[in-house]
């Protein structure tokens, strides 16, 4: 899987995850994400991913690198622009 799949998908999880906001935004936790057993099986370099994602500009946390327990209740930002259709969204439109 390529970084840009990989952010794809990281995007499907925050959404799954996250609390959509009013200003269409998801909001999750590090720890939530990385303590998720999907999470788990789908990123081999959970870190690395959303490192990728917030160096475009689609995800938004303070710091630079997450580490398990020491930013377990960090918020990751996904921003409305960035959110990803919903697979049945998709569908519905093909």
């Amino acid at each position: 899987m390529n970084v840009e799949e990989e952010i794809g998908k990281l995007q499907e999880e925050i959404k799954r995850l996250g609390q959509i906001q009013e200003d269409g935004s998801y909001k999750v936790t590090f720890g939530v994400l990385f303590n998720d057993d999907r999470c788990a099986n789908i990123f081999e370099a959970l870190v690395g991913t959303l490192r990728a994602a917030k160096k475009r500009k689609i995800l938004t946390y303070d710091g630079e690198l997450l580490l398990q327990g020491v930013h377990d209740n960090e918020i990751i930002t996904m921003k409305p622009s960035a959110t990803v259709p919903a697979a049945t969204d998709v569908a519905e439109k093909s």
